[in-house]
Parts: structure tokens; C-alpha cells; sequence
């Protein structure tokens, strides 16, 4: 096999097993597949794989609990707010989930593919690349109750660490310890793929309805 020119620039793509070719320099919108993102999810870690249990507790199973946490905060999210949060982990599909800490070293160059990579996920599904603040707010505040609750119950951090770092959540109600805990459980990848997909349709026929509605009303 011939050696690849050095004068040509590294290859920037990724392919999917939907065949879709992902530019992570410049991603595109119709290169970005809820298939894709669903199974690439289900299979990267939280917590760089140090938790308890005998499965990885993934990034899609976190997103589930994140979109159900803010959904606990505000009622009234809207199913095209919801799919925001949902989402909100998504580019980790491609780029995986970086510890916090390894993010901080890394700096700016991390961020930025980030941000283009999550801006081209959000137009392939008809949300605005740059979503509000208070739905990011939202988002970022479920993400860390949830971090609280799996450093706790998956990560072997203690309570009072844990809330060192992450704050203690509000408004959840304490076990017959007395304890915060959430119930978490992690997932075999391929319920945890599934149950991302399920609650990803659901959303978008939540949105379907309401844009019906808002058909029918403009109609007459």
C-alpha cells in the first residue's frame, strides 16, 4: 500500500455507519444523523469509564437524564427546547467525552470544534445553530444536578465532595438514608441506543403536533 503524500493536509472527516462523511473542520448539517449520534452516544463513557456497574454509564443515558431534569425545572420546556437539551451532549458523537479537567488543558482549540460541530447538529434539526441563553442555562443547570448524582451514585465521590464541586441539587427529595440520590443505573449499550432513539421521536412528535397546530390555526 502506498504511503500517503506528505503534502497533503490530514484527513478531517470521520465516517458513520450511516455513510455519512462528517468534516469535523467544517461540519455540515446533511452530514449529521440522529442514527449516528444515538449510537455513537451509547457507546462513549461518562467519567472516562470509572463508574460502578457492569456497564459504562453513557453519555446517551446521561443525556436522557439531563433532558428529564430539565423537564423536572421548567414544565412548561417546549418540545423544540426540550430536543435542545437533549442534544446538548451530541457532539461528543464525534469528539467523545473529555473529562473536565483534560478539557482545561486543551483550552480554546477543543471549544471551537465543539461549538461547529453543535451549531451543525442543531440546523440539521431544525433548531437555531445559537440556541437562547436560558435554554444553555437550563441545559448547563440539569447537566450539573446530574453530574452531582452520578459522582455519587456511580463515580465514588461522597456526598460532600460531590457537593464541593457540583453544588448540592435542590428539590429533590433525600432516601431512607437521608440522602440525594437519583436512582441511576447504567444501561447496556444497545438499550441505552435505543431508549436515546425512543425519546428523540417522541420529542419530534411533540414538535409534528404543534406545528400542525399552529397550521390548522393560520388556516382558519
Amino acid at each position: 500500500m502506498p504511503a500517503a503524500r506528505s503534502d497533503q493536509p490530514p484527513r478531517a472527516w470521520q465516517r458513520m455507519l450511516s455513510g455519512r462523511r462528517l468534516n469535523l473542520l467544517d461540519p455540515s448539517p446533511l452530514d449529521v444523523e440522529i442514527s449516528d449520534i444515538a449510537h455513537g452516544l451509547a457507546r462513549v463513557a461518562r467519567w472516562n469509564g470509572q463508574t460502578f456497574g457492569n456497564h459504562a454509564f453513557s453519555v446517551a443515558e446521561h443525556s436522557l437524564v439531563v433532558e428529564d431534569i430539565a423537564l423536572m425545572l421548567k414544565p412548561d420546556l417546549p418540545p423544540h427546547w426540550r430536543l435542545a437539551v437533549l442534544l446538548h451532549d451530541a457532539p461528543e458523537y464525534v469528539i467523545g467525552d473529555m473529562i473536565s479537567p483534560f478539557k482545561a488543558v486543551i483550552g480554546e482549540a477543543y471549544k471551537a470544534v465543539e461549538a461547529r460541530l453543535q451549531g451543525a447538529i442543531h440546523l440539521r434539526f431544525g433548531l437555531p445553530a445559537e440556541i437562547p441563553q436560558t435554554v444553555k442555562k437550563l441545559a448547563k443547570r440539569a447537566d450539573i444536578i446530574c453530574a452531582y448524582f452520578e459522582a455519587v451514585e456511580l463515580a465514588g465521590f461522597d456526598d460532600v465532595e460531590a457537593g464541593k464541586i457540583f453544588g448540592r441539587p435542590r428539590g429533590f427529595p433525600l432516601n431512607e438514608e437521608g440522602k440525594l440520590r437519583y436512582g441511576l443505573e447504567p444501561l447496556p449499550v444497545k438499550i441505552a441506543q435505543e431508549k436515546f432513539m425512543e425519546r428523540f421521536e417522541a420529542i419530534e412528535a411533540l414538535r409534528e403536533a404543534g406545528n400542525k397546530q399552529k397550521r390548522h390555526q393560520a388556516n382558519g
